[in-house]
């Protein structure tokens, strides 16, 4: 028996089997959800593969063919992140219900609120870090020693007073490009979508993450320019002692997603959702029993980390230009 070995069945004894098995749980949640990734990234190239030579061959095609295939590796061995293949966006039959494209100087609160003020993991979300100016909304991150709720870090959030049921909502924004705090934009229903008797496997309500852009310091440099597309609700397939997650991929955002704005979308029908990066399909699915059937929040966020071991004047932003919703 190896000494690293043995020192780890030494240091495990002095926990209780509860904590073993909840300290090595996440670890193998995590491995599942890579599966899944991995399981979809293959599906996706195969079905690629059946449209993109349906046609015939061509050296053109045969490069790009090699290209998919590259990706594909280094997704399933690296978990990398890969190219959104998908439809185009295509807004027939849809009209545009809500638009702020942050033209003042101050958040219209007549349609936008401050949500989660407070509290919230490593620190507080509070009004004064949601500022709009010359045509954007900032959402800021840092650590003051004169906040509302007393010293810490602080950020915000912001959602819209309307909860709406199915339509493309799409945001435009800078994603914040800095370690620990992430960019994000999603919806959730105003009832509790974690709680089984409620969400009943995501049909009665669910939280539907757009984008979250957690990836600013990935060790791999093709890793860094990605987002994450994820939906979460409880009681699927008569689970009802976990929350229910499907992280649905990690994709590539062809243009640099700190310094450029960028497109995220999610079209919310009677039978999926289908997620999009400037305007290209990225994923689709109908993870659960089925798709949220009420209305639900649109929200966009600066998220807080779990914790925050930085120097106190460390900041980092998320810069939106537009928040849009179509419905038919």
């Amino acid at each position: 028996m190896s000494k690293v070995f043995s020192d780890d069945i030494i240091n495990l004894m002095n926990y209780d089997i509860e904590e073993v098995v909840f300290m090595y749980f996440d670890k193998f949640l995590d491995l599942l959800k890579l599966a899944f990734r991995q399981k979809a990234a293959v599906y996706d190239a195969v079905e690629f593969f059946k449209n993109f030579f349906s046609n015939g061959f061509s050296i053109k095609k045969i490069f790009v063919g090699f290209m998919v295939v590259i990706e594909l590796l280094g997704c399933l061995a690296f978990d990398t992140p890969r190219t959104p293949r998908g439809q185009e966006l295509n807004l027939d039959g849809y009209s545009l219900v809500f638009f702020d494209d942050f033209d003042g100087d101050t958040l219209n609160t007549d349609v936008w609120k401050h949500r989660g003020v407070g509290a919230r993991r490593c620190g507080f979300n509070a009004e004064s870090q949601a500022e709009v100016r010359d045509g954007n909304l900032y959402l800021t991150a840092e650590y003051l020693e004169d906040g509302k709720f007393g010293v810490g870090w602080y950020s915000g959030m912001i959602s819209l007073k309307q909860h709406y049921l199915r339509g493309y909502f799409e945001i435009r924004c800078k994603c914040n490009k800095d370690k620990g705090f992430w960019s994000a934009f999603w919806i959730q229903s105003p009832n509790n979508p974690y709680d089984h008797n409620i969400s009943q496997g995501g049909i009665y309500g669910a939280e539907i993450d757009i984008f979250e852009a957690m990836s600013a310091d990935a060790k791999l440099p093709s890793s860094r320019n990605s987002v994450t597309q994820t939906i979460h609700c409880n009681g699927w397939d008569d689970d009802v002692e976990n929350i229910d997650s499907r992280t649905l991929g990690k994709f590539k955002v062809g243009n640099d997603i700190y310094n450029e704005y960028n497109t995220y979308g999610l079209e919310w029908t009677e039978d999926e959702y289908i997620f999009y990066i400037n305007g290209v399909e990225s994923a689709r699915s109908s993870f659960g029993n089925g798709v949220s059937t009420i209305p639900e929040e649109v929200i966009v966020s600066l998220e807080l980390p779990g914790s925050a071991d930085f120097e106190k004047d460390y900041s980092t932003q998320m810069v939106i230009d537009y928040v849009k919703i179509y419905q038919k």
